[in-house]
């Protein structure tokens, strides 16, 4: 298939965020201990909760690699250092930070439409887990700036994701609630076990009925991106920290795996949150799809094993309520074969560095699994507009 004529609908874009998208609506009495900058030996840095903060070099984007200058490496393609393959850097191009100018570029890149996640946004809540009241307020500051700049619906093309911390569920709701006021189709969250003034709980505890309800009720999209979450942690139990710097990886780290969201679906299914509210509707975005096959096969041998404790099998319910964006480098075919080509969704991760400079080009990756042109649009296109609601 060629992409002549074809449109795509993307479930991963992301902006660069402006240097108040934190601070631009913080309550006073919690500018302190949330986010601030700071001079430190002649540079600008982030400080969170007091703290540099290091999930990314150079959180005021000052200086940005092309999108995709990564992808060889994130093919297998080529090695090194991956600070040696950026390339030229340069100021951020106005599309980055700008929705209109980003609209035009949509469209010459063949985009009809896109949802768009933070990138510094993704790995603030674990920064701030030790004051989770300054995190709360953190990020509805974030939200109020989002919808500022971005909006969470605009020209119903760009669907931006307010950011719900679970970390206290009446604050969650009204967040959500909030959001589902100001146009929101989808939100993300990150996964994993939820931090709370209680401990660790697990995102399908009862305590958070009455959020999952007002979701099942809105039937709006709760994305799970990845970022720096609370497993994060225990990568430090093996290496040398457990501080997450985007692009320094050691080879041990590359090698362990984590699967807060596959641990998370496990979650949700086997404590009945799915089942409780059956038009729930799940997106795993920028975690790839290689949990997916493992998750399956322990779900079928609990469903064989103990299948009275289940209302249907698991993973019957996971293809009817969950929605997975794949990486280039994952097997198509497989997860065509588990969840249902209904079900997979294109995410180019434009404009960040180990996504996709042409979104487009994905296509190829599709074709050369073995997906009809058919199957192909449903992929690149109609999932995402029709989950969303276009």
């Amino acid at each position: 298939m060629t992409t002549d004529g074809l449109r795509a609908f993307d479930a991963d874009n992301h902006y660069y965020e402006a240097l108040d998208a934190f601070t631009r609506h913080i309550e006073p009495e919690f500018a302190k201990r949330c986010m601030q900058w700071a001079e430190v030996g002649g540079r600008t840095r982030l400080l969170v909760g007091g703290k540099v903060n290091k999930f990314l070099p150079n959180p005021t984007f000052s200086a940005l690699a092309k999108p995709g200058a990564l992808e060889r490496y994130f093919r297998g393609e080529v090695g090194g250092p991956v600070i040696n393959l950026f390339g030229e850097l340069a100021p951020p191009r106005p599309e980055y930070q700008n929705r209109d100018a980003r609209l035009r570029v949509m469209d010459e890149l063949g985009l009809d439409g896109a949802y768009f996640f933070p990138t510094l946004g993704v790995g603030m809540e674990r920064a701030l887990q030790n004051d989770l009241p300054a995190a709360r307020a953190a990020f509805r500051a974030f939200n109020r700036w989002l919808d500022d700049d971005w909006g969470f619906a605009y020209q119903e093309k760009i669907f931006a994701a307010p950011y719900i911390s679970l970390s206290d569920p009446a604050a969650a709701v009204a967040e959500l609630r909030w959001a589902l006021g100001r146009g929101a189709r989808i939100v993300v969250m990150r996964a994993g076990p939820v931090r709370t003034e209680m401990g660790l709980k697990s995102p399908a505890d009862r305590m958070y009925d009455e959020f999952w309800a007002l979701a099942n009720e809105a039937r709006v999209v709760c994305a799970y991106h990845g970022g720096d979450d609370v497993y994060s942690e225990l990568i430090g139990w093996w290496s040398e920290s457990d501080e997450t710097e985007a692009f320094r990886r050691t080879p041990l780290r590359a090698l362990l795996s984590p699967t807060a969201v596959a641990d998370t679906f496990a979650a949700l299914l086997a404590q009945g949150t799915m089942h409780r509210n059956p038009q729930l509707r799940f997106a795993a975005i920028e975690t790839g799809s290689d949990w997916v096959t493992p998750l399956f096969k322990s779900l079928k041998k609990s469903f064989v094993q103990g299948g009275e404790a289940w209302a249907e099998d698991p993973r019957e319910t996971f293809r009817r309520q969950v929605w997975v964006s794949p990486f280039h480098e994952n097997d198509l075919a497989e997860l065509k074969k588990l969840i249902g080509v209904e079900r997979m969704l294109m995410g180019s991760d434009w404009p960040h560095v180990e996504g996709l400079a042409d979104p487009l080009s994905f296509t190829k990756d599709l074709a050369a699994a073995g997906f009809d042109d058919a199957e192909i649009r449903l992929v690149m296109h109609d999932n995402a507009a029709s989950l969303i609601g276009v």
